[in-house]
């Protein structure tokens, strides 16, 4: 689907959970993968899993929050790999919490994170993008379109992304730049889901909401990241994928709120 060889993949937020799913993805291609976090450790330790896919890996530390801090992780990655061809946006924070009991600080950490550190990576990544043909996906969530109670600043911030995704296709497109939003629904075995599904023994009545009758997995998201980068997907820009089994077609709100938050 995509051949990776001779092509610079950078992930940014890429040590861990589905960003590290899609990293690895695109290292079994061959691709040259760059990633970066906050934390060193799982910089060092997502390399070392990059590396043992036969590629080569760069890696470095920024938050996303800081602009010249992204412009010099941003500045490394080229330094190390050269020009990037695809570019992950993936770096992203949460923790269920309600309007009335969140501070202006919990709330503009995650709107932050999530939607000012977007705009960071994309925006100072563009001067590095090989033009034309460069492909940019964010990784979005269901709550950019689908209310759901105690995450009013991730459904706000994630809004904010997928809005960002459609301007700036409509913006780049014309120098040869696709953006995407690929948007995971409840995905197994990811740091997202422990921090959601508070009730665990709820697991259950969570997966008879999708219709295909599963959770997701890393693979699933990695393989559609895949797609968006390729060549199958050159005529695909501004699109909000989701990639969760139907789940967001009817009742997620419901499910999220009775399964997930464990109410």
């Amino acid at each position: 689907m995509f051949d990776g060889k001779g092509k610079h993949v950078l992930v940014a937020g890429g040590t861990s959970g589905i960003n590290l799913g899609i990293a690895e993805g695109f290292a079994k291609t061959g691709a040259t993968v760059s990633v970066f976090s906050r934390s060193q450790d799982k910089v060092d330790a997502a390399v070392e899993k990059l590396i043992a896919h036969g590629t080569q890996a760069w890696g470095g530390t920024a938050d996303v929050r800081d602009p010249d801090a992204v412009q010099a992780v941003l500045q490394g990655a080229v330094d190390a790999n050269g020009p990037i061809d695809v570019l992950v946006s993936g770096a992203a924070g949460n923790f269920p919490a309600p309007a009335l009991g969140m501070s202006s600080n919990a709330f503009g950490s995650v709107v932050g994170i999530d939607l000012l550190g977007s705009f960071h990576v994309l925006r100072f990544a563009f001067e590095h993008l090989n033009k034309p043909g460069a492909s940019i996906i964010n990784i979005s969530a269901p709550q950019a379109w689908l209310p759901m109670a105690l995450q009013s600043h991730v459904c706000a911030a994630k809004a904010g992304v997928d809005m960002l995704t459609k301007t700036l296709a409509l913006e780049w497109g014309p120098m040869g730049v696709r953006v995407n939003s690929l948007v995971p629904g409840p995905i197994k075995d990811t740091e997202g889901m422990d921090r959601l599904l508070v009730d665990k023994s709820k697991a259950g009545e969570l997966i008879k909401t999708v219709p295909l009758q599963r959770m997701g997995t890393v693979e699933d998201c990695a393989d559609v990241a895949l797609f968006l980068a390729s060549d199958y997907a050159r005529y695909v820009s501004g699109a909000i994928l989701p990639v969760d089994g139907g789940w967001s077609l009817a009742g997620a709100q419901i499910a999220m709120s009775h399964a997930m938050m464990g109410s």
